[in-house]
């Protein structure tokens, strides 16, 4: 049964009252006590199959796999040796964001905000059309019609930004996640949605006030009052967010079609076999297996037998999956991971999950305890954590860890060039937070990192272990993106 249809079948299914009341009796092993027994405190142990697979959403198994270059440092920048990693099992889209998802994206935006004249929340969520202008090149025609034209509905989005690309995140966990609740009947359908009432997860989860729709809830086991569904009841799913860098390079090399038992039989330097962009099926035999540049000035072969047929970008399901069933993760357009750019991070991050960009913020408490009300736009305010309240702790000190070990004070340089960026006298930290130093280095901590090659490059770039990095407000004509999830429980699948 493809992901789809189960998605469809699990969220038709009963009301989740009734499948508390259906349920077998089960009695916890700790304390002998029965769960889900309105007479004896109603301690509650709800019905659970495991995490579905949300939409557009493909599982990549996790395990080891060598992290790094699989080719030549021909750029010199020996900012990404290989080494063996592990990465948790993880959810990732099958194609990159296409131009219809993101209109649809836009259209939320202005039913909800236009009303409430907050109309520059859709224009910042507005891609760039005219990355797609050159000084020397005729584009005109996709800068007007790319985005728009029904015939580019299926191709990837591009001219948007990383912190564009994490508020599409965002938006899509509050829509799939309604659509869950709306579906297993716990809440109505929202036809006039508005800035301070729309769906989201957070506040649903966070106010026990919630407003919304509140006719439809769950029902506490022992007193019968209702209360909204929990992160405790299994309904829900957890965030969509962009891939880290190691989970994008793990999926795109796609090595679980080379494993036999615990051998990998062949590395891989793309996510296909072999060292060449051309497909040995004898059906297709010499045609290109990925949208990139095949030299100067060829970026689609001959007119009668193109080998890639799309000069610029093409439909995200075009060309051949890997074997993890994922589209175009070695050319179309270079995709945006999470990660902060470091030359260094492959000296300093962990092994398991590796990852550079960690900022711990939580909800914000006023002084009764409450949790403070959403802002104009609807999202509950955070904070940093407490550094205060962190100086017992093991694992980290600060909320802010994106500099630690390169670039925090204890791994600056001494003498005059750096000096404490806590002190008053300090007059430069070894990572700027401007978009780019004017005198040291382009590396900010606003520097993400990319990944893959695309419609502009040559195949060198098609290589996943190879990185690249651009400011987070930037955006291109060649970079897109597409969406993960963590898995949450079982690492193979099964829910087992």
């Amino acid at each position: 049964m493809d992901t789809k249809r189960l998605f469809k079948l699990v969220m038709g299914t009963a009301v989740f009252t009734l499948l508390l009341i259906s349920c077998k009796k089960e009695i916890s092993n700790a304390t002998g006590w029965e769960y889900n027994n309105p007479k004896n405190g109603g301690f509650e142990l709800p019905p659970f199959q495991g995490q579905i697979t949300g939409p557009g959403l493909v599982f990549i198994e996790g395990g080891q796999f060598t992290m790094g270059r699989m080719e030549e440092d021909v750029m010199h920048t020996w900012d990404n040796y290989p080494r063996i990693v592990t990465v948790s099992s993880f959810y990732m889209d099958e194609t990159e964001i296409t131009n219809q998802y993101y209109r649809d994206y836009l259209h939320w935006l202005g039913l909800v905000f236009f009303p409430a004249d907050l109309g520059s929340v859709y224009n910042a969520a507005l891609p760039d059309t005219t990355v797609w202008r050159h000084k020397l090149s005729y584009n005109e025609p996709f800068v007007d019609y790319y985005f728009r034209y029904p015939a580019y509905n299926d191709y990837p989005v591009v001219g948007v930004s990383w912190v564009q690309a994490v508020k599409y995140c965002a938006w899509r966990t509050d829509r799939v996640n309604e659509d869950i609740l709306i579906k297993q009947g716990l809440i109505n359908v929202t036809n006039e949605p508005s800035a301070e009432g729309y769906f989201n997860t957070e506040a649903y989860l966070l106010y026990p006030d919630y407003e919304q729709n509140r006719d439809r809830r769950l029902q506490f086991i022992a007193t019968g009052e209702e209360r909204n569904a929990r992160m405790e009841d299994g309904i829900l799913l957890p965030k969509y967010r962009l891939p880290t860098e190691a989970e994008w390079e793990y999926a795109a090399f796609g090595l679980i079609g080379n494993t036999l038992e615990e051998r990998i039989l062949e590395r891989r330097t793309y996510s296909w076999n072999g060292q060449v962009t051309r497909t040995d099926d004898k059906k297709y035999m010499g045609q290109f297996v990925m949208n990139v540049r095949r030299g100067r000035g060829d970026y689609m072969g001959v007119a009668s037998a193109l080998n890639d047929p799309y000069e610029y970008t093409g439909p995200v399901t075009s060309l051949w999956p890997n074997d993890y069933g994922l589209y175009n993760m070695g050319g179309n357009v270079s995709e945006w991971v999470m990660d902060i750019y470091r030359p260094l991070s492959a000296d300093d991050v962990n092994d398991l999950n590796p990852y550079r960009g960690n900022y711990y913020e939580t909800v914000q408490v006023l002084d009764d305890g409450t949790v403070a009300e959403r802002d104009e736009m609807g999202v509950v305010p955070t904070v940093p954590v407490s550094d205060f309240k962190n100086d017992r702790r093991r694992n980290y000190r600060s909320a802010n860890n994106i500099n630690y070990l390169d670039g925090d004070w204890s791994s600056q340089l001494d003498g005059e060039r750096w000096r404490d960026p806590n002190s008053p006298e300090s007059t430069v930290s070894m990572y700027d937070k401007a978009p780019y130093p004017s005198t040291y280095s382009m590396v900010a901590d606003n520097a993400r990192v990319y990944k893959g090659g695309s419609w502009k490059d040559l195949q060198y770039w098609a290589s996943p272990g190879n990185r690249r990095f651009l400011d987070q407000e930037e955006s291109t004509a060649y970079i897109g993106f597409r969406c993960a999830m963590t898995r949450l429980g079982s690492t193979n699948g099964n829910n087992r």
